[in-house]
């Protein structure tokens, strides 16, 4: 069975996906005469009739007429590039029409919704690395008849895709040895695919862009953008979920050298970091998304069933963010775990090292002592009066510096305790002199009461 590879459509060096365009592209398109960064941005143009159909189109920026409104996405290329070459991107892709405060509004970092230029401009920029997969960029430029859409990289379930023929006209059958047999057996027939052939034919056989609904409003489609890029973090943190349970199971089962491995790969401060990363992008949209909502809600053209579904998209997104703490906090338990165990490694390696030392500390004490260039060794033989006194000197030299040495650390502990020995004297002397004088004054008193009563 021979695949045959579906084909995008390049104009000016640039692909545009979908089926074939009903309109003619235009001939004064400027962008059909360059070309700088061939095969690098990746476009779609699409024109609704809200009527629920839409249409390809050409990459002309051009505005709906009527009750019709277009919408242009732009997908710039994750790798390790700068802000300022991706700035460069949707300048050769959107210049003209727009102006260059109208890109710098999309490309920029960090959460932002206003007007500018008359138009509702919304980003969730995160500021990380263009080639992490948990840096997510998403910027909107909306009016009332066109929308223009910034990624970073694709985002899953964003277009719109025909449905398409199936690619398997007849039931296959996988490629095992034992349907094999029964076939040769004068068993049931049919065409003999191999398995993973098989899935890549599923997978194929069925676009996830032809399940989205087709605006028929622009507040519908930016309901759907939204939605997107809110599902787009959810896939995020459910194979964070997956990964996390994975790796908890395999620490499980593994011994030491698993976990001393993930200790040396670094795995959950690296986890830990895509997590504050995947945290950024959250809190952008916590801040963005409710002043998209309420500038939307003044604007006749906004539904009230689109507002309800952007409040609910708000709600996921805080629902998303106590997911990602409690994430955040099995991430912590599981590195502290792993930090006890290699304290507990390295106690238990100190602890044979003492060991070994205090088996070799007597060898040591003797050839230190039999050692001595000194007269008076004992079994030496050393008979010259003269000399017995050596080794006597030197032991009792050495026994006086024992005792220095034990003063000099012993010193702290035994000023504290002498310290705190007569706080506590002064303390109480203060106290038997406070109660001895009040016990006075009462005696006065009561004596003195006791006159005036006579």
């Amino acid at each position: 069975m021979e695949l045959v590879p579906m084909e995008s459509r390049a104009e000016g060096g640039k692909f545009m996906d979908g089926e074939p365009s009903d309109e003619a592209p235009s001939t004064a398109n400027h962008h059909l005469d360059r070309n700088q960064f061939p095969s690098s941005v990746r476009q779609k143009a699409y024109r609704f009739d809200a009527l629920g159909n839409y249409f390809t189109k050409a990459w002309d920026l051009s505005e709906g007429h009527g009750s019709e409104f277009c919408w242009y996405h732009v997908e710039v290329p994750r790798g390790n590039h700068k802000l300022s070459l991706s700035a460069q991107y949707l300048i050769d892709a959107l210049c003209p029409p727009l102006k260059l405060q109208d890109i710098l509004s999309l490309v920029s970092n960090g959460p932002f919704c206003g007007y500018v230029s008359g138009a509702l401009v919304f980003r969730v920029n995160s500021p990380g690395p263009a080639s992490s997969s948990f840096t997510l960029r998403l910027a909107a430029r909306i009016t009332e008849s066109l929308v223009i859409t910034v990624s970073l990289g694709r985002v899953p379930r964003l277009g719109f895709s025909p449905t398409g023929q199936s690619l398997l006209f007849e039931i296959p059958t996988v490629e095992n040895r034992n349907l094999v047999k029964d076939e040769e057996c004068g068993g049931t027939s049919g065409i003999l695919i191999k398995e993973h052939v098989l899935e890549f034919l599923l997978t194929m056989n069925h676009s996830e862009e032809a399940d989205n609904p087709v605006p028929c409003t622009v507040a519908n489609l930016l309901v759907h953008i939204v939605d997107t890029h809110v599902d787009q973090v959810q896939d995020i943190v459910t194979k964070l979920e997956i990964e996390l349970d994975s790796v908890e199971l395999e620490l499980d089962r593994g011994g030491s050298t698993v976990k001393k491995q993930m200790l040396d790969d670094r795995r959950f401060p690296k986890m830990h970091l895509n997590l504050q990363r995947l945290l950024q992008v959250v809190s952008h949209g916590e801040q963005v998304y409710p002043r998209v909502k309420e500038k939307c809600a003044a604007k006749n053209w906004f539904a009230t069933e689109d507002i309800v579904a952007l409040e609910e998209l708000i709600g996921r997104l805080r629902r998303l963010k106590e997911n990602l703490g409690f994430i955040v906090n099995r991430i912590t338990a599981v590195q502290a775990g792993l930090d006890s165990w290699q304290a507990e490694q390295i106690n238990r390696k100190l602890y044979y090292l003492s060991v070994l030392s205090i088996v070799f500390l007597p060898l040591s004490i003797v050839t230190g002592i039999f050692g001595m260039n000194v007269g008076g060794v004992p079994w030496t033989g050393q008979k010259d009066p003269s000399l017995q006194d050596g080794f006597v000197n030197v032991l009792l030299l050495c026994g006086a510096v024992l005792v220095l040495l034990m003063i000099c650390f012993t010193f702290p502990a035994l000023y504290t305790r002498l310290h705190s020995c007569k706080q506590t004297l002064h303390r109480n002397w203060s106290l038997n002199r406070k109660s001895f004088l009040r016990t006075l004054s009462r005696r006065g008193f009561q004596e003195g009461g006791g006159y005036t009563r006579l």
